[in-house]
């Protein structure tokens, strides 16, 4: 009886342990894609798309100041500086952030969920058009951390002396953290914040708009009555650009494309404009033109009618942002170094298609591969993305060839330049090298892996020294942070000198290489109190950490050996990933395809400027699924009626 008992025990064990099984390897192909999302570029970045006289940009890992370019992607670790009588306009997406006189910001983190930004001094308005469930939108100054909570416009001012904050709130709602302390920020009030250690807080009824503000009026009545709003989401960033320099048609096969004006003849994308590497994401097209932007990063171009047209994806929230949206001449983004015959060997890419799919050439989840492309392109399915995802990204080490572009063979649409111009950040339409139709039949794949960058990859070859910069650089201010932004970037070299210019005698080069690690007692994302009386919390009330990077000592310019190490790591990595792609792999199974939602126009915060309050309101045009030959003048939505001024006690 005992004997058939235990057998009896271990017959179910056995059954119980091989049903686990599946189960076992279904978690652990969930714990692996929860991984790979981890490791997942952000889907979004910044721009500075709008300037008026002397703005200055420092890259994530740079020491040196340079001027800034409108078309450059902006993103954690960037700092941007506004001098004397000059103002800056800085897009998230939707989101505007208005630089005033003398006003410096760093980006603390930038990604899916997170926009951290240090005001480090001077003035910023923010016009946060949408503001997503689950998401954090933080403000930094040297004596408090602001939360935005919701939609709305919201003015930053900050001393140079670090000692007060001025945060005056529009629309929307907000709360403050600093000292210990917690306060809730309701609509229509100016909120004055003194002190460091310690707050001291008063608040009185919002002021009249001073010339600033009414500025960045007028600049949100620029982008309220864009006519491209209609056909592109405004997610996308640079879609206002397009209405003074090209016209919307209608295309059988696409539906609305939209044709740039005043090109040369001969005109093609990803030509005017140069590389540069940002990290994570690797290579990155900037484009000369000032609507360069959002057709070079979204969508796809296409050649109808002998020229070219940019086709947009479809109206979704937030699009995911690409580096470039090319092929690379070998196929894939994997394969980028070509020779042509004739002793040249060098790099040639082209324009996708609306029908092609993008196979980016840095590592991605098969959620990501996807996303980039539904959200780019109106005429590609989801099974055509999976089975290029498979063919492509699995297998590509013996099938990176098989996929068809359409303009991979097309003499007029490819664009190649020697390996020294692609690598050193130069102009491309004067570097590069006539390719004939025989010779992209005939040519070769010299290289199995991307180019590595150099020290000149992270900063145009073109770029100018910018002698406007910060007093005091950011790594000295000191910070108030209730959110924990990430590492800083690694130094580049901290000896190089842009354009070979010397830094002027006398001035103070900076030495951020990005954000310092911030300690804070509280990781949590911020919650929003619901009374709307600005509230002291207790003392036991988790306090935002105070930081500065003034002690911590610089990486040094790396010396020659640390350069060998860094290429034999570089290409032992790079060793591994050859021997994992030619192991077997088995098909991975489809990702479950969620559509992106639509993007409605009511959900942006679009409505007439706040200093306009006598203005009637009108009614807003509905969207067309359809656009005709030429598109009418966009109509403004609703107004928005203020909340009334009351004036609050100090607390």
């Amino acid at each position: 009886m005992t004997r058939k008992l235990r057998l009896c025990l271990f017959t179910l064990l056995a059954i119980a342990w091989f049903l686990a099984l599946p189960y076992a390897a279904v978690a652990q192909d969930q714990d692996q894609q929860d991984q790979q999302v981890e490791s997942d570029p952000p889907t979004r970045v910044a721009r500075l798309n709008y300037l008026q006289g002397s703005v200055s940009f420092q890259p994530a890992g740079e020491n040196d100041w340079i001027e800034a370019n409108p078309n450059r992607p902006l993103t954690t670790g960037d700092n941007l500086w506004a001098d004397k009588n000059s103002r800056g306009e800085v897009h998230i997406g939707a989101t505007a952030i208005r630089l005033s006189s003398e006003t410096g910001i760093s980006f603390l983190n930038l990604d899916d969920r997170t926009v951290q930004l240090q005001l480090a001094q001077g003035t910023i308005e923010v016009h946060l058009r949408h503001l997503e469930p689950g998401n954090a939108f933080e403000i930094d100054t040297p004596n408090l951390a602001f939360t935005l909570t919701a939609s709305g416009e919201y003015r930053v001012q900050t001393d140079p002396d670090g000692n007060s904050t001025v945060i005056v709130v529009r629309e929307g709602e907000g709360q403050v953290t600093g000292g210990g302390e917690t306060y809730d920020l309701p609509a229509e009030q100016q909120y004055f914040f003194t002190g460091t250690d310690q707050l001291t807080y008063d608040a009185q009824a919002a002021p009249e708009f001073d010339d600033f503000e009414n500025w960045c009026q007028s600049r949100d009545q620029f982008e309220n009555s864009s006519r491209s709003a209609k056909y592109v989401s405004r997610d996308v960033d640079g879609y206002y650009d397009l209405d003074q320099y090209g016209q919307w048609q209608t295309d059988p096969d696409y539906g609305a494309i939209w044709v740039p004006s005043a090109v040369v003849v001969g005109w093609a994308p990803y030509h005017y404009g140069h590389w540069v590497w940002i990290g994570p994401w690797g290579w990155t097209w900037v484009d000369d033109a000032p609507w360069g932007f959002a057709p070079f990063h979204y969508g796809r171009w296409a050649y109808v009618r002998g020229y070219w047209g940019w086709v947009p994806g479809p109206v979704v929230v937030r699009p995911v942002y690409a580096p470039a949206v090319v092929g690379f001449v070998g196929g894939g983004g994997f394969s980028v170094g070509v020779g042509f015959g004739g002793g040249f060997a060098g790099v040639a890419w082209f324009p996708l298609g609306p029908r092609d799919v993008y196979v980016p050439g840095y590592r991605c989840s098969p959620r990501y591969f996807q996303s980039v492309n539904v959200t780019n392109t109106r005429v590609v399915n989801v099974t055509q993305v999976t089975n290029v995802y498979n063919t492509v990204v699995i297998n590509r080490s013996v099938t990176v060839n098989r996929v068809n572009y359409t303009y991979a063979n097309n003499a007029a649409a490819v664009t190649a330049v020697s390996r020294e111009a692609f690598v050193g950040a130069r102009p491309v339409a004067a570097a590069a090298v006539r390719v004939t139709p025989e010779q992209l039949q005939s040519a070769r794949v010299t290289e199995a892996k991307p180019l590595a960058p150099t020290r000149a990859s992270y900063v145009a070859a073109t770029a100018k020294v910018a002698y406007a910069r910060p007093a005091v650089p950011f790594s000295q201010r000191q910070v108030v942070a209730r959110l924990n932004p990430p590492a800083p970037v690694t130094s580049h070299g901290a000896t190089r000198v842009v354009n070979a210019e010397a830094t002027p005698r006398g001035a103070e080069p900076g030495t951020r290489g990005g954000a310092p690690p911030v300690r804070t007692n509280s990781a949590a994302e911020p919650a929003v109190r619901e009374n709307h009386q600005p509230a002291r919390e207790n003392p036991s009330a988790p306090r935002p950490n105070v930081y500065t990077n003034e002690n911590i000592p610089h990486a040094p310019a790396p010396s020659a050996a640390e350069k060998a190490q860094e290429d034999r790591a570089f290409q032992q990595q790079k060793s591994e990933e050859k021997l994992q792609e030619a192991a077997p792999t088995e098909q991975r199974p489809p990702v479950k395809f969620a559509p992106p939602p639509r993007a409605k126009e009511e959900n942006y915060d679009v409505h007439p400027p706040l200093n306009r309050k006598t203005e009637a309101p009108q009614q807003q045009q509905e969207r067309r699924s359809e656009p005709p030959a030429q598109a009418p003048a966009h109509e403004a939505p609703p107004s928005k009626a203020p909340p009334p001024t009351e004036s609050r006690p100090k607390s």
